[in-house]
């Protein structure tokens, strides 16, 4: 099927700059020699019998289709798809070329080929905030690959809401993505810490419950002089900032009866992003350094994942595949050490409407769905959408992902209830951690309180005037009042350039308030 193009929207406009070239043609030439008539009759009958040998072991045959994936630069996902590959080759006689890019670069590079209608990529991998501006120029997953067992088998949180955008199902979930917290079990079981802990706080050493539990933990341990830390998070534009500055929001401003309402005003699409609760996270967010390693203001996530690995933090938040590289003993110095529990939260929650904070007899906890896990596929100017939706549903296959999540530097975290199967983890984890990872991954996905991304047509562009401001914040350049009014200031302009109705009707469809599939 082919997309007759049309004019990119005007969000898309301010975001595209340059596209990526096609790469050239590979050409080649060959030559053959002469040969008898009998000779050249029986190659090609027994090249014939070679070829129809080869298609029946084809299924379906995808001989002479070559797919082209783009994704970010391994390890993460691209190592999965490269997993995937092998198997979808051998299956199908097709090939698969991983076309990788700084993750950084992915969003410009996809929409550059959309919008000029290259016909570069069969399958594109990103997540599911970019869905609104590449949703002109995707093909619609085919039915048949809905309704199935396979299907049944996705979590609802990442198949109802994050594999649709206007009535279409447009990506197929391949990653289940969420900020949970991670601490050092032979610290926090420790008998002395313990008791040192509680003669000094009053309660006993355990997981965070709130955000303030977790600065004073971060306190305890923080050891400069043992090359300890209290805690490390990511603080460097354009290291995945915001969703750190994300998941400390969501605790005070995703209000239990009041959804939708984190970001915007959902009635009026007014930025919530300069209220108290907002105000509380940055003080919060920037509290951080004082209990991290040297350097924090230039960690980028990928930093994270190796500090917390190398046991040089007692604890830290961040995606999945932290508790699985820190398990795997190859590159980690803290294996069978890994504890895992849902996100800290608030006792009190900003509401929006009223302009005060709601006070809660118990916890709040808002787990956050940070990115929202890595979506697949198929432009519509792919001259293989067949082949490509296939190559998708095998990769996204209960057996091929459920090996991935196990895989370390795969970067692939559950979003299938098979995938919470803990025979398959016990490869990873001792007994306790596994029980302990999948209890937390499980209980923030199932949470009634759960919180979704910020997920909005030129969503790289409210990002982008975040972290400008969130920079100087960090840098004591200015307060954390400021610097949110400045970004509130900033994402009502590029709502009402963007065109205010569209985007309140979009972001109310995200968040769930009004009917997404039709």
């Amino acid at each position: 099927m082919w997309f007759a193009l049309r004019e990119p929207p005007v969000h898309l406009m301010i975001a595209l700059h340059s596209a990526i070239p096609e790469t050239l043609p590979r050409r080649g030439a060959s030559s053959m020699k002469k040969a008898s008539s009998t000779v050249i009759r029986a190659g090609l009958l027994s090249l014939a019998l070679v070829a129809t040998t080869a298609a029946d072991e084809c299924n379906p045959n995808y001989s002479g289709v070559t797919l082209d994936v783009g994704t970010r630069t391994r390890p993460f996902i691209a190592s999965a798809i490269e997993m995937a590959a092998k198997g979808w080759e051998k299956r199908t006689c097709g090939k698969i070329n991983i076309l990788e890019f700084p993750v950084d670069q992915l969003y410009q590079t996809y929409l550059g080929a959309l919008v000029a209608g290259e016909g570069k990529f069969d399958v594109i991998t990103f997540g599911p905030f970019w869905t609104p501006d590449f949703a002109p120029y995707l093909s619609d997953m085919p039915a048949s690959m809905r309704g199935t067992e396979s299907w049944n088998d996705i979590l609802p949180v990442y198949r109802d809401r994050l594999m649709v955008w206007n009535g279409r199902y447009l990506s197929q979930t391949i990653d289940g993505d969420q900020h949970i917290l991670y601490y050092r079990l032979d610290l926090f079981t420790n008998p002395q810490e313990r008791q040192r802990f509680k003669e000094k706080y009053g309660y006993d050493l355990a997981p965070p419950a709130t955000w303030a539990q977790y600065y004073q933990i971060a306190e305890f341990f923080n050891r400069p002089a043992a090359n300890l830390w209290g805690t490390a998070e990511a603080y460097r534009r354009g290291g995945e900032q915001f969703w750190y500055f994300f998941t400390h929001a969501a605790a005070y401003t995703h209000h239990p009866k009041l959804p939708g309402s984190m970001f915007f005003d959902p009635d009026t699409l007014d930025a919530q992003i300069n209220n108290p609760g907002w105000v509380k996270a940055l003080e919060d967010y920037i509290n951080g350094l004082n209990v991290a390693p040297p350097g924090a203001l230039g960690f980028t996530s990928a930093d994270i994942h190796n500090i917390f690995a190398g046991g040089s933090v007692a604890m830290n938040f961040d995606w999945g595949d932290t508790g699985v590289n820190a398990a795997d003993a190859k590159t980690s110095l803290i294996p069978g050490k890994v504890g895992t529990a849902m996100l800290p939260g608030s006792k009190q929650v900003w509401n929006y409407k009223t302009k005060q904070w709601d006070a809660f007899p118990t916890v709040s906890h808002a787990p956050f769905l940070a990115f929202g896990g890595w979506q697949a596929a198929v432009p519509a100017n792919s001259n293989h959408i067949e082949a490509a939706w296939n190559f998708i549903a095998w990769l996204a296959s209960p057996d091929v992902s459920g090996e991935a999540v196990v895989t370390p530097q795969a970067g692939i975290n559950p979003y299938r209830q098979s995938h919470f199967d803990r025979e398959r983890w016990l490869k990873l984890f001792t007994p306790e951690e596994a029980t302990l990872y999948l209890d937390a991954q499980r209980e923030s996905l199932q949470s009634p309180n759960v919180a979704l991304d910020l997920r909005i047509p030129g969503h790289y562009a409210y990002t982008q005037a975040l972290e400008v401001q969130l920079t100087r914040a960090l840098s004591f350049e200015i307060s954390p009042q400021e610097a949110l009014n400045n970004v509130a200031k900033a994402w009502n302009a590029l709502t009402d350039r963007f065109g205010h109705d569209k985007q309140r009707a979009a972001y109310r469809a995200s968040m769930g308030l009004d009917s997404e599939v039709k």
